[in-house]
């Protein structure tokens, strides 16, 4: 079973958010809000929320995010339940909020620092790079969110899972795009089987994060990057 993140995995998710909110116990909704007679910027409770949904997805890679749950999370982050209420409402509203909160963390890790690197090959080779990355500087404590969702929701249907789904599928449209960009700039044989190159290179970033965060496998993002960088070459024109 695996082990409950502790006080540590909180104040990552807290200083990521740029608060200490995440550990600070929240009045009830009716309250929140009101200190000597005034009212806290609205700003305040953004910072609050990021700061508890930066929380939600790091505890969900560890424990599911079937497990979270608004009292859950409430232990986890040291606030009242009304409070997280107030934020959410209900379990499910929580578990899509945190899938959105996840997706803008990978393009902050991931798709963001890629985009520095010129359109074609490059890029395409950066994203997976910063992918590894992202694995091995434990963005997450249980490897990549979405890898961690997708098992575990692979078989349920409902709004949640076809909301993984959807953002999933913008992540992996997004190394379609980039192997296209580089068939079209003459960087990859313009026979390339595009669908077939990301599905090669997404396999490869797949058996690092199982490797590297199940198997506790030092050497997975070393092995990946060697099978990337030949199937990139393989397909050069």
């Amino acid at each position: 079973m695996a082990k409950r993140p502790g006080k540590a995995v909180v104040a990552k998710a807290t200083a990521r958010a740029g608060t200490e909110a995440a550990e600070t116990p929240a009045r009830p909704a009716d309250g929140d809000g009101d200190r000597g007679g005034g009212r806290r910027p609205r700003s305040d409770g953004l910072r609050s929320r990021r700061a508890i949904l930066a929380a939600a997805a790091e505890l969900a890679t560890v424990e599911g995010l079937e497990g979270l749950s608004i009292g859950r999370l409430a232990e986890h982050v040291g606030m009242s339940k009304s409070g997280l209420y107030a934020h959410f409402g209900s379990k499910e509203e929580l578990q899509i909020a945190t899938v959105d909160t996840a997706r803008e963390i990978f393009d902050s890790e991931v798709t963001e620092r890629a985009a520095t690197a010129s359109e074609g090959v490059t890029r395409l080779r950066a994203t997976c790079e910063a992918f590894l990355d992202y694995l091995v500087r434990g963005v997450f404590p249980g490897g990549c969110f979405f890898v961690s969702a997708a098992v575990e929701l692979d078989a349920k249907e409902g709004r949640v899972p076809d909301h993984l789904r959807e953002v999933y599928s913008e992540l992996l449209d997004d190394l379609v795009t980039q192997a296209l960009k580089a068939v079209e700039l003459g960087e990859l044989a313009p026979t390339t089987d595009v669908g077939q190159l990301v599905f090669e290179l997404d396999s490869l970033m797949l058996g690092a994060n199982v490797a590297f965060a199940f198997f506790k496998d030092g050497q997975a993002p070393e092995r990946a990057r060697t099978g990337i960088a030949a199937r990139l070459e393989a397909a050069r024109a």
